[in-house]
């Protein structure tokens, strides 16, 4: 019986001491999301994402662009995202590109509520970001979205907020914008 007590105390003590990864706080007009960031298995990403984040970088930018069903007729592969960030190809641009590391890397797939960072090559994200809106493994290392079949660089989840994702996806939109951008008052480490 000591022994068990002895474990049992010790199981506690090591899992209290566990690392534990850091959260984002994503402040919409709509409400908050909170992101998990696993810079335990995506360290580059998170890195670069947390000092944009720090450095204020996201402060008055938007949600504007929802990928449903309904608004990609032309595309074969169907995906459900929002993508936010700071939209404007001259500001994108003054951030550097981050490395790109898949997700057969990292081992975080596009699961619902999966964060991943936009892009259009690989090692070309900067500050655009998504949300995945359902399990999407078309956007996983070897999915079919992108025709080279690298996929995109996830690297946290929405652990609160999910209904404020669903309501962006929502949206009235004009083909994939939305046809009245969601400010993003500001992302902070929560």
């Amino acid at each position: 019986m000591k022994l068990a007590s002895i474990l049992v105390s010790l199981l506690f003590f090591f899992s209290c001491q566990q690392k534990k990864n850091l959260v984002v706080n994503i402040e919409t007009e709509l409400g908050s999301i909170l992101i998990e960031l696993y810079s335990d298995k995506a360290p580059v990403t998170v890195k670069k994402f947390l000092r944009l984040v720090d450095d204020g970088v996201y402060e008055n930018s938007s949600f504007y662009r929802v990928v449903r069903l309904d608004n990609q007729p032309e595309n074969p592969i169907k995906i459900e995202v929002i993508q936010g960030g700071l939209r404007d190809d001259q500001l994108i641009e003054m951030h550097e590109p981050i490395v790109h590391e898949t997700t057969d890397e990292t081992g975080i797939k596009h699961l619902d509520g999966t964060f991943s960072m936009a892009r259009l090559e690989p090692g070309t994200a900067s500050t655009e970001f998504f949300i995945c809106v359902g399990d999407q493994p078309d956007l996983d290392y070897g999915g079919k979205r992108n025709p080279e079949g690298q996929g995109f660089s996830a690297f946290g989840r929405v652990i609160e907020g999910m209904n404020v994702v669903r309501k962006i996806q929502a949206g009235a939109a004009t083909a994939q914008t939305l046809d009245k951008s969601l400010i993003i008052k500001y992302i902070k480490r929560n």
